[in-house]
Formats: structure tokens, sequence, C-alpha cells
């Protein structure tokens, strides 16, 4: 069953590699998590976001934190920190690059209704861009729902939804909107994968990104 899936997703890869000069993006994104101890626990992520599918560089985002359980497995604090290497084009489709900066305080909350799992993510952003300083907030509502079984168990397909919004503390307060759907599966206990599509709505434009997610949890076993 993993080698099916497995190759399920390749497929999806190799579809949308043929694709790849559309008007659609694409996101490869790995999360990962480590407990520490019962309260401590450690994040890391990459995301290497494209214009097209795969080569034409949008941004690298590297992100990473420490965060505290509040309570077990429904309430975190996080305090993190972010660098992201951008590639923007001009009116001529010059690239400009952009190195940014942020340190972030996060508070994700959890709820369980039946098989339905809801993620509350509140996240406050100090950007530091060159040369101004800049501040934003974030919210994100996620919805996971599997289908085969009544929890994120080995060998369960799910359906995965967010919506999040972001906030600038400045004058021109909205920032962008993205919605996302997807469908995952879960490996075991320490893997799942993702693969859907974003709508990401700025003030004037929007624009489309497929996203391949790789999620970890605990795989270098830090608690003892």
């Amino acid at each position: 069953m993993i080698k099916r899936t497995l190759a399920l997703f390749a497929g999806i890869s190799f579809g949308l590699l043929a694709a790849q000069k559309s008007d659609v993006g694409n996101w490869f994104m790995l999360f990962g998590s480590e407990k520490v101890n019962s309260k401590f626990n450690i994040h890391y992520e990459v995301q290497y976001r494209n214009y097209d599918f795969i080569g034409d560089l949008n941004q690298l985002l590297l992100r990473t934190g420490i965060g505290y359980n509040l309570s077990e497995n429904n309430n975190n604090v996080l305090l993190g920190y972010a660098y992201v290497h951008s590639h923007n084009y001009d009116a001529d489709q010059n690239i400009k690059q952009l190195d940014e900066h942020r340190i972030f305080q996060q508070f994700i909350t959890k709820q369980k209704f039946g098989r339905i799992m809801l993620n509350h993510r509140y996240r406050i952003e100090e950007r530091f861009l060159q040369p101004k300083t800049e501040v934003r907030f974030r919210y994100q509502l996620g919805v996971i729902v599997p289908f085969n079984n009544s929890s994120l168990t080995a060998d369960t397909w799910y359906a995965s939804i967010y919506d999040e919004i972001f906030i600038n503390a400045k004058k021109e307060a909205f920032d962008r909107n993205r919605l996302y759907g997807a469908i995952g599966y879960v490996v075991n206990d320490k893997i799942r994968l993702e693969a859907g599509v974003m709508n990401q709505a700025l003030t004037n434009t929007h624009r489309y990104q497929f996203q391949i997610g790789f999620y970890l949890n605990d795989v270098f076993n830090l608690k003892k």
C-alpha cells in the first residue's frame, strides 16, 4: 500500500511537471516537529516555491522555532525565526533578489468534533526587509477530515483544508489570503504526505499554486 501511495504522489508530481509553463506555480514543502520532552518541541520547515513547476524560483523559505505545550496536544506557543530568499520580477522582467529575516510568535490551539479536527493558528511576524521593518498578523483555520479511519492512524486517507488571512500593521492593512485544499495520506505515525492546490489572493490579483507537502513527526527521536 505504501509503494502504491508513493507512486500516486510521484505521478501527481510528474503530471504537474508536464504543465510547468502554465500560470500555475508550485511549492515543495517539508514540515517537521520533534519532541524534546513532554513540554518542549522543535519545529522546522523548508519551502521551495516556484513561479512554474520547478526551476523558476519565487522564494526559498527556511523556518524554525522552539515550542512549549501549555496543555497536552491542544495548546502550543512557539518562538521562531525565518529566512526568506525571494526572486521578484520588475516591470522589465528583470529579477530582483531580496533577503528577508523574520522573528515570529505563534499560538496553536486544536479542537476535535467526532472525526473532524480543527486547528487554529495565530502568528505575529516582525519582518526585517531591506531597508524597512514591518509587522504582520496571520490567522489560519485548518480542517482535517479522515476518510477511512476515525483519526490519523497509519494507512489513513484524509482531506485537508485551510484558510489563512494576512494583515499588515499599517494603513494598507490587507496583505493576502490563502485558501488551500488537498488530499493526504498517513504513511505511519512519523510521516504524512499531501498534494493539493492553494489560491493566493492579493489586493489586485490572485494566483494558484500546486503544493506537495511532506510532514515529519519525531523522526529523530530526540525525546528519551
